[in-house]
């Protein structure tokens, strides 16, 4: 192969981005000009097109993204937070502790990042600010915690990693070094995220209560009641068996990751209506609405990508930078430390969906090679990524609890800098340690 099509697919593609073309252009755009190079008919990407978007799992997508909708316009997420902040009480830092706790649990039902921040933002960060906290630092938590919702499972970077992920077989000479890969599915994935997740919420909260304790701030002047906490758990019972629904028939093989989206928004649709009776038809459809919308352009950049990975994958340039990479190094930890640096970059300037579906194609056969398991890795990669949410200049979740708090970008952004810190050092730990990934699939017979 030349190296005339690296510059045309490459070159192409960070020509457009330069300019300012939308991620799918340039893929797009890029890609095209890849082919027209190579000779190959171009109704080739009608036909890649249809393969990319035609899968049974992608179904997981749209239904996941309503089903968090509609959680919202229900008043599940809502009570979610209040059991979180019932749990807050007088201890240091115990309001924006609570936040952390809000993220996670709505994190379990949402499965993005932006979403969690905005639901749980809107009710916590007024609350942190009436309490003292300061908005920057209200706002900056708030920032950091969000992005729990990509890696508590369900999540929706889980399941576009595993569409990417399933058509990569090991390279013959990885199996003859390692042993045979475990196989990639979107399940194994959703059961290996719930630790590394817990784990990433540990870290925000280190960091807060050492932050909190510097600064002083403290939780609620009310003690710490067992009789509020019940109550909220009472009020907020069947917006807590929301995760325990999903994620159960998951873990417990009783349904797929699709099927389980689906019973989600049926779920959904019974509590607002019949239970809290929230719901009415002008929500259900804005929900639809949202749905469209968000679910419209990640199947845009979900097509652009898959023909990009393609001509990536048939030339085999993942194969020529695997060996560039593995001349360089084959200590497992430096390919670790260069994976982490190169998505953290990654992650501040791409947005997370199109990041996963173009480097998985580049980067998980260099994972092969170094004898990395490819969930494990997936894992590390949607941690790392997630800290691109509280990172200018993208940071999706600094714009919106910039838009909450009414502080600016860039005060929020220097506030966040420590949980981003602490975010980083939990994900070295988290790639150091595979067990703590797979041993909970390994355990339930995955």
């Amino acid at each position: 192969m030349d190296g005339l099509l690296i510059e045309i697919l490459f070159g192409a593609f960070f020509a457009l981005m330069l300019l300012g073309a939308p991620i799918t252009v340039a893929l797009g755009v890029s890609a095209l000009a890849a082919m027209v190079y190579l000779g190959d008919n171009p109704i080739k990407m009608v036909q890649m097109a249809w393969s990319s978007v035609g899968s049974f799992p992608l179904m997981a997508l749209p239904s996941f993204i309503l089903a968090g909708a509609l959680m919202e316009a229900a008043g599940l997420s809502r009570r979610l937070i209040a059991v979180a902040e019932s749990l807050a009480g007088p201890f240091t830092g115990g309001l924006s502790a609570a936040t952390i706790m809000a993220c996670l649990f709505f994190g379990a039902i949402s499965g993005s990042g932006p979403a969690t921040t905005a639901a749980v933002g809107m009710l916590m960060i007024p609350a942190m600010s009436r309490q003292g906290y300061g908005p920057g630092y209200a706002a900056s938590v708030t920032a950091a915690a969000g992005g729990l919702g990509i890696i508590i499972p369900p999540s929706i970077p889980m399941v576009i990693f595993g569409i990417s992920a399933m058509g990569l077989a090991p390279p013959p000479e990885a199996i003859a070094a390692h042993g045979p890969f475990q196989s990639v599915s979107i399940s194994k994935l959703f059961i290996a995220g719930f630790v590394p997740g817990v784990i990433m919420a540990g870290g925000l909260l280190v960091m807060n209560y050492i932050r909190c304790r510097m600064r002083g701030f403290r939780g609620s002047a009310a003690p710490l009641s067992a009789r509020n906490v019940a109550r909220a758990c009472y009020q907020g019972f069947w917006a807590l068996l929301a995760p325990v629904v999903i994620l159960g028939g998951i873990y417990s093989g009783f349904f797929t990751p699709t099927e389980a989206a689906i019973v989600a928004i049926f779920y959904t649709l019974f509590v607002g209506i019949f239970i809290y009776r929230e719901l009415d038809l002008a929500e259900v459809i804005k929900a639809l609405d949202t749905t469209t919308w968000l679910a419209g352009r990640v199947l845009l950049v979900l097509f652009a990508a898959t023909i990009f990975g393609r001509v990536l994958v048939e030339n085999n340039i993942p194969g020529i930078i695997a060996g560039g990479v593995l001349g360089l190094t084959t200590n497992i930890h430096a390919i670790w430390a260069m994976v982490i640096g190169m998505l953290l970059i990654v992650g501040m300037f791409m947005e997370t969906l199109a990041a996963i579906m173009i480097l998985v194609p580049v980067m998980l056969p260099v994972a092969y090679m170094v004898g990395i398991d490819p969930i494990h890795f997936g894992i590390v990669m949607i941690c790392t990524l997630s800290v691109g949410f509280q990172t200018p200049p993208l940071g999706e979740n600094l714009f919106i609890a910039s838009g909450i708090s009414g502080v600016s970008i860039e005060r929020i952004s220097l506030r966040a800098l420590p949980f981003a810190a602490a975010s980083v050092t939990a994900i070295f730990i988290i790639a150091s340690f595979p067990e703590l990934a797979l041993w909970l699939p390994r355990a339930m017979g995955y």
